[in-house]
C-alpha cells in the first residue's frame, strides 16, 4: 500500500516550508524571506507515532491573481491536495487572519479532503494560544498554535494529522534506484520528468528558473521503483547571486550527491556548452553512473547520418565521460522516454557489479601479454603482481605492481580500457588504484599494530 499523504497548503510567506522541514526533519525545501519561492511539489519521507508518510510542500496559494507562475502553483496544490490524506493549512500567526487565508479555507471546506489548521510563528507558547483564536473563524477546527523554527506544538499537530491516515500503510520493501536529472536550465529537464510521468508534475515554463527545489517522484515499473529527482538549472557560479538560485544550486548538487544515477540532460539545439562540461566532470568526480539525455531531438532537421554526426560532437566534448551511455529524445513527443529507465537499469546494476578477483586477473593477464608494461631507462619494467575490486559503487579495483611510477599514462590507459572491454562497466565509472610495494608495506604494518 502507498504512504499516506500530507499536503502543506496555504498563501506565500506564512513559513509552509519551514513547516515543511520541521515535520520531515530536515531543510530540503528552500526556506527565504521572499514570496513564491516554493513553485512545484515537493514530497519527503516523515515519521511520526510509529506511522510513515510522506510531507508534500505546495507554493503559495493566490486565487485573484493570474500572473507568471500563479495559475501553474494552483495546479500544483490541487493536485497534491487530490492525492492527500490530510491537509494541513498554514497560516501567519503575527499577521492574523486575512483575506487570502478565508479564500483558502473556503476551497479546502468544499474539497472532500479533512484539513487541519496550524498557526506558524507562534514562538511563545502562552502568546499563541491567544494569537490562534482568532483563526476558529475560518471553521477548520481547532487551530494548533505552532512555531516551524523552535517546533513548539508540532507534535500535537502530528497527533492529530496521523489519526487521518488510513489503516496498514507500510513503506514498500522493492529497493529504489535514485535518479537525478540534472542540467542547465531550460534544456527539458521537467519537461522529462513529467513526460515519465505522463501529468504535469512540475511546472514547465520557458522563464529560466522555474523549478527552485529539488523534486522527488517514485514511480514503479515492472516491480522496480524509481526515485526521480527533478533539479534547478545549474549556471555558472559567477553568475549566481546569493538568494532563491544559490539554494536551488545547492539542492542540485545534493541531489547528484545521493543520486546512483544521474540523467545529464542536453539540449541538442544548443550541443555541449561549457557548464555541460562542467556537469559531466562533476559527476564523474562524484563516482556516478550516467546517461546522456540528448532533448529535443524532434526539432532537429534529419538525414541518414545526422544522428552519428551528433554522436561523435557529444562524445568529443565529453570525452571524460565516454563511458556514458548516449539517448536522443524528445520530452515534448516522449519519443524514447521509456527507454531511459532501461538504460537506468542497467547502469544502476553496473555501478553496485563486483567482479571476482580471478577474473580480474585473467583480464590482467591477457592484457599483458598484448602489451607488456613499459621499461624506464635503467631497464626496470613495471610488474603487475595482481588486481582485485575493492569497493563498488562505482567500481573500484586496485592494481598491485612493482613501482606505480613505471606505468605511464598510456599505458595505464592501455589496462583501463582492457578492463572495461572485457567486464563492461557500462554506464559507470571505474576508478583504477595503483599500489606499489611500500604502500602494501605500511598497510600490513598498520594491520599488525592493529592486530596487536
Amino acid at each position: 500500500m502507498a504512504l499516506p499523504i500530507v499536503a502543506i497548503i496555504g498563501r506565500p510567506n506564512v513559513g509552509k516550508s519551514t513547516i515543511a522541514n520541521r515535520l520531515t526533519g530536515d531543510k530540503s525545501s528552500i526556506v527565504f524571506d521572499e514570496p513564491g519561492i516554493t513553485r512545484d511539489r515537493t514530497y519527503r519521507p516523515a515519521f511520526w507515532n510509529g506511522r510513515d508518510f510522506l510531507v508534500v510542500d505546495t507554493g503559495g496559494l493566490v486565487f485573484d491573481d493570474d500572473t507568471e507562475f500563479l495559475p501553474l502553483i494552483r495546479q500544483q496544490a490541487l493536485a497534491a491536495l487530490e492525492e492527500a490524506a490530510v491537509a494541513v493549512m498554514v497560516v501567519d500567526g503575527m499577521v492574523g487572519l486575512t483575506e487570502a487565508d478565508r479564500e483558502i479555507a473556503d476551497w479546502l471546506r468544499r474539497h472532500p479532503r479533512p484539513a487541519l489548521l496550524a498557526v506558524n510563528k507562534c514562538e511563545s507558547i502562552e502568546q499563541g494560544l491567544a494569537m490562534a483564536a482568532e483563526f476558529w473563524e475560518l471553521g477548520l477546527g481547532q487551530p494548533f498554535p505552532v512555531s516551524g523554527i523552535h517546533g513548539n506544538g508540532t507534535g500535537d499537530l502530528l497527533d492529530a494529522v496521523v489519526t487521518h491516515f488510513p489503516a496498514n500503510a507500510e513503506i514498500p520493501a522493492e529497493p529504489e534506484i535514485n535518479v537525478a536529472i540534472v542540467g542547465r536550465p531550460n534544456v527539458g529537464k521537467s519537461s522529462l520528468l513529467n513526460a515519465f510521468l505522463g501529468e504535469q508534475r512540475a511546472i514547465v515554463s520557458p522563464i529560466s528558473g522555474t523549478t527552485r527545489d529539488a523534486i522527488d517522484t517514485v514511480v514503479e515499473r515492472n516491480g522496480q521503483r524509481y526515485r526521480l529527482v527533478d533539479t534547478a538549472g545549474i549556471r555558472r557560479k559567477k553568475n549566481v547571486e546569493y538568494g532563491p538560485e544559490f539554494f536551488s544550486i545547492n539542492r542540485s548538487f545534493k541531489a547528484i550527491d545521493r543520486a546512483d544515477v544521474v540523467l545529464l540532460v542536453i539540449d541538442v539545439l544548443d550541443g555541449v556548452t561549457e557548464q555541460d562540461q562542467r556537469l559531466a566532470n562533476r559527476i564523474e568526480d562524484d563516482g556516478k553512473a550516467c546517461i546522456i539525455v540528448v532533448n529535443k531531438w524532434d526539432a532537429v532537421e534529419k538525414d541518414s547520418d545526422t544522428i552519428y554526426q551528433v554522436e561523435r560532437e557529444l562524445r568529443s566534448r565529453l570525452y571524460f565521460i565516454d563511458w556514458a551511455e548516449i539517448i536522443f529524445t524528445s520530452a515534448l513527443t516522449g519519443q524514447r522516454v521509456p527507454k531511459i529507465l532501461d538504460l537506468v537499469d542497467i547502469s544502476a546494476e553496473q555501478h553496485r557489479r563486483r567482479v571476482t578477483t580471478a577474473v580480474i586477473n585473467e583480464v590482467l593477464e591477457e592484457a599483458v601479454r598484448w602489451h607488456s608494461p613499459p621499461t624506464n631507462r635503467q631497464g626496470k619494467q613495471g610488474k603487475i603482481y595482481y588486481g582485485t575490486q575493492v569497493a563498488a559503487q562505482p567500481p573500484t579495483i586496485a592494481l598491485f605492481v612493482n613501482e606505480p611510477k613505471r606505468f605511464n599514462d598510456n599505458y595505464r590507459r592501455y589496462i583501463a580500457a582492457q578492463i572495461r572491454k572485457e567486464l563492461g562497466f557500462e554506464g559507470t565509472p571505474v576508478r583504477l588504484l595503483w599500489r606499489g610495494k611500500k604502500t602494501r608495506e605500511i598497510e600490513r604494518s598498520a594491520n599488525r599494530a592493529t592486530r596487536v
